[in-house]
């Protein structure tokens, strides 16, 4: 089915995605994983009620028992299922996408991400079948409203940030929620108000359009920083007192001065294949060891769970928290990233003045190419620059990434459309542009 993606379910509610789906992939959940009961939350989209009755139904005819959180966070439900050691939990959201899509986010016991490889094939394979639902002792659906308990723990990373001048953009989305509960009324905040149709802009950060509000309220407010949430607030990304767009990756090297102040203790931090060279090359001042893995939230927590990091995160603008469950948590994020932003202003350091510091490279950006030959044309890079005389690392897991001496490059295919993602960096732009030429006029012929 299209709606059953690597990481997720997710598509056009009403066509993609309907009641009659829904209540299946509900009533075949527990054939494939085994449960009695749920955790359940649900974002503002206008049919995430009638999507979340049609899957309560489904699972509470084959028997399981649901409980119901009402309108939350991603993270939250992440952090539900984990503190209250919930065996499985759903979030009914599309994310960042426009306000006709819907979904269904899955994790299991220990909020241990579930994706198409860990169940959600089998399950879509039961969804597509002729078996028929026959109902079983009938699940309850329960209230369970945990949300002071969650408030308490996030204030456990916020702090009076007197001082500091901070700009949200909420972006109509789930983060509207529980944004001034956290970080109060002193910020200037716009699109804070829950809409599922999202009247501000689409709720996807990453593109350069919907960041425009928030930048030209940075620079009206004489702001030293601006903070964008995703529709479902997982993902955070930040905009500095110039009114320019912070690559997210670089952000995961900023966290270090909260999480070791002078010392790592040998531990280790995970980032994604994306991101920038420049990271373990600043968190090498306090010994920290880099653990690159694959994108999405599928392999990025579970990696950090593995090698037991005390935080990771992605180009995408997600950051995971051994302490949130090994899961990703905007909010968590952001007061973190707000504390060492109203340290450095202490000490006469602007944001972009940090982020320069941390990084000296000219980037591409995230670069798609339309190819259906997706692993021809990958190969066919890999072995130019095997037959040349440059020495590289490569990292052959989601795509291929090629480290050489001053730059290196990513290029990976995409799991759900006929795209190659291709970024990279190098000491100088002019550098980055003769490279990323060869490159290109490769993929020119596949396009």
């Amino acid at each position: 089915m299209k709606t059953f993606k690597a990481y997720d379910i997710r598509g056009l509610w009403g066509s993609e995605l309907n009641t009659g789906i829904v209540y299946r992939i509900g009533y075949f959940i527990p054939e494939v994983f085994n449960i009695k009961s749920v955790l359940i939350g649900r974002d503002i989209r206008l049919s995430s009620d009638e999507l979340f009755m049609a899957l309560s139904e489904g699972l509470t005819d084959a028997g399981v028992d649901v409980y119901d959180a009402g309108m939350t966070t991603t993270p939250m439900i992440y952090w539900g299922t984990g503190k209250f050691e919930f065996e499985f939990s759903i979030m009914i959201t599309a994310s960042h996408n426009t306000g006709g899509y819907n979904g269904l986010k899955f994790s299991g016991k220990d909020v241990l991400p579930i994706g198409y490889d860990g169940g959600l094939a089998d399950l879509e394979k039961l969804v597509e079948s002729d078996l028929e639902p026959v109902k079983k002792d009938k699940g309850r659906i329960s209230s369970f409203n945990y949300r002071k308990e969650y408030l308490n723990f996030l204030r456990n990373y916020i702090r009076d940030y007197q001082g500091l001048r901070i700009s949200f953009d909420c972006s109509n989305g789930m983060s509207a929620l529980l944004a001034k509960d956290l970080f109060g009324g002193d910020p200037i905040y716009i699109n804070d108000q829950m809409d599922g149709t999202f009247p501000g802009h689409d709720p996807n950060p990453l593109e350069p359009e919907n960041q425009l509000q928030i930048k030209q309220l940075v620079l009206n407010n004489n702001s030293d920083i601006g903070v964008i949430f995703d529709g479902d607030a997982d993902r955070v990304m930040f905009i500095d007192e110039k009114g320019e767009f912070v690559s997210p990756d670089l952000i995961i090297a900023l966290l270090g001065h909260f999480f070791f102040k002078g010392s790592s203790n040998n531990e280790v931090v995970v980032q994604d294949i994306r991101s920038s060279k420049s990271i373990g090359e600043y968190l090498n001042q306090f010994g920290v060891d880099i653990d690159i893995w694959k994108v999405g939230r599928a392999f990025g927590a579970t990696k950090l769970k593995d090698v037991n990091g005390i935080y990771g995160g992605e180009l995408a603008g997600h950051y995971y928290f051994r302490d949130f469950y090994y899961s990703d948590c905007a909010f968590m994020a952001a007061g973190i990233v707000l504390s060492v932003v109203a340290d450095l202003k202490a000490q006469g350091i602007s944001l972009s003045q940090m982020i320069r510091k941390i990084s000296p490279y000219a980037n591409t950006g995230e670069v798609n190419f339309t190819i259906n030959e997706k692993q021809k044309a990958m190969e066919e890079i890999l072995d130019y620059f095997r037959e040349s005389d440059q020495e590289f690392t490569l990292f052959d897991f989601d795509g291929y990434r090629l480290e050489f001496d001053d730059w290196w490059f990513n290029i990976r295919p995409s799991n759900t459309e006929p795209y190659l993602r291709f970024i990279a960096e190098a000491g100088s732009q002019k550098q980055l542009n003769d490279k990323t030429k060869i490159i290109y006029s490769i993929l020119d012929k596949y396009s």
